[in-house]
This record gives structure tokens, C-alpha cells and sequence, in this order.
């Protein structure tokens, strides 16, 4: 095992690969922006590096300052969290150049996955279910665009091939706004990933959102840990998550479980990582692959007791699967909700000072968050503050037990988005399970 971890993220995700850490007596070295001074896994970490102003362009993007603290450090790997350089292949790359352990995925591993038409190319030829699409890049031909369009049937959807995070998508109609949309798409892919390429899929119209959780140990093993839920989101972000998917039979979850674990195997991939599908009419399409640790792991860590992070610890150090499939086992039912820093109604970012913070326990409650009293919310990231985690014996206790929790949770100073999630754990069509994607965003409409 490592003796010594650099963690390359801040806020929770940070404070959660201490906590893994410190249970495998691995030193901890923190590395933060001036503006992440006070943040408590700074605090507890054996060692801690500043990298840079405010900026993350300054600071968590800057892969020599990371790199160069790990140096200073004598550190062996690098952790990188979520977000920010997680699947940036350069940076994997860079870290492997210098002579440190990339806790994550081969660099080459995550550039075809970052590439989504190498990956959705990737995943036909291996046998895994696609969106009916376009099959590669869309040329100037606009002719050609439209009899594609025309093929796949409308409405279709315009999609950056470097894009993520629910960003770089244009959903179109009508045969008239098709060429426009194809355009524009490719200047704001190139502004924001550099890449200007942009494919085309057919648009489901209910569809979910169902991931599969996947291990692989490099060399040639693999296992997967169910799925889960994750349709209830606004403007393609995330709200709230759960595991396992409601209606999803146990004999759909080996199937596609055993088909994703397989791509690993053939991939030799190495550390956690997550296959995305739409789901709709007992079909799965894939849509992408994140090769990283997912906001909503715990989840997936509630119902198979199987700790994700220290897994992938284990894996980068060479150690193997401490699983096998036949040892994975699921029990009753967990729920996510994403705590950000925003006002409930307009969505709007509230950074400041938290005033007054108390974390909600009880049986099945697990609340991860970098939260403390008096901690300053800095206006320079995202606005995930905290996730609140509860799981039961059945979906109906966990409702229950996460219904409790929000009532239970207290933080003054700024605003969260607590109440949507109340107003959500009480929806009827929430409570019923199996809503689609577009659902979050037609309440809000409708409200």
C-alpha cells in the first residue's frame, strides 16, 4: 500500500479519500487554493500545499503545481477525486510521466472513453446497446445532415463528442432549425472543450437515466456493483440519486451488470468507473462511460457494504479485487440528495458564511460534507455543499428515513436547496419510482 496520497480536489469528495486513507495508514497531503485554506480535510490532513489563487484554472487545473506538490511531498500516488482533472488524460498522463501513481484509470483508458463517438464506437463493437445516432462526426454537408436526421427520425440530439457533464447538448425538432443547431453546437463545443466535433442521436422521449457501477483491476478482472437511479435532474445535472433502480429486475441488473463488467475485462480497466444508459421500454442504450469515482457512490456503497474509494486505492497499489462477483450482494434500498449552496426557487449560487450547522443522524444516515460552523462558502466553485445519504431496508423506509433527515438538517447563513428536496421526497410520482429524466424540469415548469 501507498505510504503517503496526494488528494487533488477539495470540499467532500476531498474529505471522503482522506477518511479511506487514514483507515489504510496512508499519510495524507492536501493540496488547496487560498481560497480552500479553512477547509476541514486542509485542517486534518498530515500535510497540506497551497497551489494557487481562487481560480481553478490557477489552482486544481494546474497540473505542474499538482504535480510539483507531490514532488515537495515525497508522495507516491495522486488521488483526483471528481470533477476537475478526474478524467483528464494529460494529467493521468503527466502524473505517470513524473513517476507517481494515477489513482484512476491508463491515460489511454480515459482518452477513448472522453472521446464519446470513440466510445459509443467502442461499445458496438463489443455488443453493448446504443442510441440510434449517426455513427461519427457530423460533416458541413447539410444535406447529408439532414437525410441523417431524416434516418434516425426527429426529434434528434446534437451532442459535443468531448462533452460531459450534461453540457454540450442541443435537442432539435424540426427539419428547419437542424442545420443551425449542428453549427452552433460545434462553436460553443470548441469554446468549452476544445473540441468542436458534434455527433447526432436519436432524442428518447421519456427515457432514465440508469448507470452501472464497474471495478476492474487493470489486468484483466473486472466485477460490477449494480445500478443505479439517477433521472431526477434539472438542466442535466443530478439531484437526487438512488440504488437499486426502481423496476429494474434483478435479472436485468445481472445481464447488463455482466455485459459492463465483460467491457472491462476486454478494456483491461483498471479502478472504478460507471456506465451511463438511457433507459426506456425495458431497453438500456449506453450513452458514456465516467472513468472515475461517481458523486452518488454512496449509494452503491450503502447496499453492498463494498467501500469504493478504498477499492480504488487497493487497485492503484497493485492489490487487486478484494472482491469477486459471486461476493456481491444487495441489501434494501438508498437514496442521495445532492445539498447545494443555492436558493431553492431561482437556483441562483448563495456562497457565505455558514452561521449555524448541524449534520442529521439516525439510523441508516450518512451525511457527507466539508460543512462547519462558520466555514465561508467561497463563490468560486461548484455549489455542492453536502450529500445526504439514507438507506433502508426498502425504498419506502429509506424515503422515510431521508424525509426525516432534511427536517433534520440545519444550515444558517446561506441558502440550500433542502426544500426542493422536501417538496420532491413528498411528490407522488417521486415516491412511486421510475421517473424519467425530463420529470424534475416539468415540475418546476408546471410549479
Amino acid at each position: 500500500m501507498f505510504s503517503k496520497v496526494v488528494i487533488a480536489n477539495r470540499g467532500e469528495i476531498a474529505l471522503r479519500v482522506l477518511r479511506a486513507c487514514r483507515e489504510l495508514g496512508i499519510g495524507t497531503v492536501a493540496v488547496h487554493s487560498t481560497a480552500d485554506r479553512e477547509l476541514i480535510h486542509v485542517r486534518l490532513a498530515d500535510e497540506s500545499v497551497c497551489i494557487g489563487p481562487p481560480e481553478p484554472g490557477k489552482s486544481y487545473l494546474n497540473i505542474p503545481a499538482i504535480i510539483a506538490a507531490a514532488e515537495v511531498t515525497d508522495a507516491e500516488a495522486i488521488h483526483p477525486g471528481y470533477g476537475f482533472l478526474s478524467e483528464n488524460a494529460q494529467f493521468a498522463e503527466s502524473v505517470e510521466q513524473s513517476g507517481f501513481v494515477f489513482i484512476g484509470p491508463r491515460p489511454d483508458t480515459i482518452r477513448q472513453m472522453g472521446d464519446k463517438l470513440a466510445a459509443i464506437a467502442l461499445m458496438k463493437e463489443l455488443g453493448v446497446p446504443t442510441v440510434p445516432g449517426s455513427g461519427g462526426p457530423l460533416g458541413d454537408d447539410e444535406a447529408e445532415n439532414l437525410r441523417i436526421a431524416a434516418d434516425i427520425g426527429y426529434p434528434v440530439l446534437i451532442k459535443a463528442a468531448g462533452g460531459g457533464g450534461g453540457r454540450g447538448m442541443r435537442v432539435v425538432h424540426t427539419e428547419a432549425a437542424l442545420n443551425g443547431a449542428i453549427a452552433t453546437t460545434g462553436r460553443e463545443a470548441g469554446a468549452a472543450f476544445g473540441n468542436p466535433v458534434v455527433y447526432m442521436e436519436k432524442y428518447l422521449t421519456q427515457p432514465r437515466h440508469i448507470e452501472f457501477q464497474v471495478l476492474g483491476d487493470g489486468e484483466g478482472a473486472a466485477i460490477h456493483l449494480g445500478e443505479r437511479d439517477c433521472s431526477v435532474q434539472r438542466r442535466h445535472q443530478k439531484v437526487i440519486e438512488e440504488a437499486p433502480a426502481p423496476g429494474i429486475t434483478h435479472e436485468q441488473r445481472m445481464r447488463m451488470g455482466e455485459l459492463c463488467a465483460s467491457v472491462c475485462r476486454q478494456m483491461r480497466y483498471r479502478g472504478a468507473g460507471t456506465f451511463e444508459f438511457l433507459y426506456e421500454n425495458g431497453e438500456f442504450y449506453f450513452i458514456e462511460m465516467n472513468t472515475r469515482i461517481q458523486v452518488e457512490h454512496p449509494v452503491t456503497e450503502a447496499i453492498t457494504g463494498v467501500d469504493l474509494v478504498r477499492e480504488q486505492l487497493r487497485i492503484a497499489a497493485g492489490l487487486g479485487l478484494g472482491y469477486r462477483q459471486e461476493d456481491i450482494t444487495w441489501r434494501g434500498h438508498a437514496i442521495e440528495c445532492r445539498i447545494n449552496a443555492e436558493d431553492p426557487v431561482s437556483f441562483v449560487p448563495s456562497p457565505g458564511r455558514v452561521t449555524q450547522f448541524h449534520a442529521p443522524g439516525g439510523p441508516g444516515i450518512r451525511f457527507d460534507s466539508h460543512l462547519y460552523d462558520g466555514y465561508a462558502v467561497p463563490p468560486n466553485y461548484d455549489s455542492m455543499v453536502g450529500k445526504l445519504i439514507a438507506h433502508g431496508a426498502d425504498r419506502d423506509i429509506a424515503l422515510a428515513r431521508v424525509r426525516t433527515a432534511l427536517l433534520e438538517l440545519i444550515v444558517d447563513g446561506i441558502k440550500t436547496n433542502t426544500p426542493l428536496h422536501l417538496r420532491l421526497v413528498d411528490e407522488g410520482d417521486f415516491r412511486r419510482g421510475g421517473v424519467s429524466i425530463h420529470y424534475l424540469e416539468k415540475l418546476l415548469a408546471n410549479a
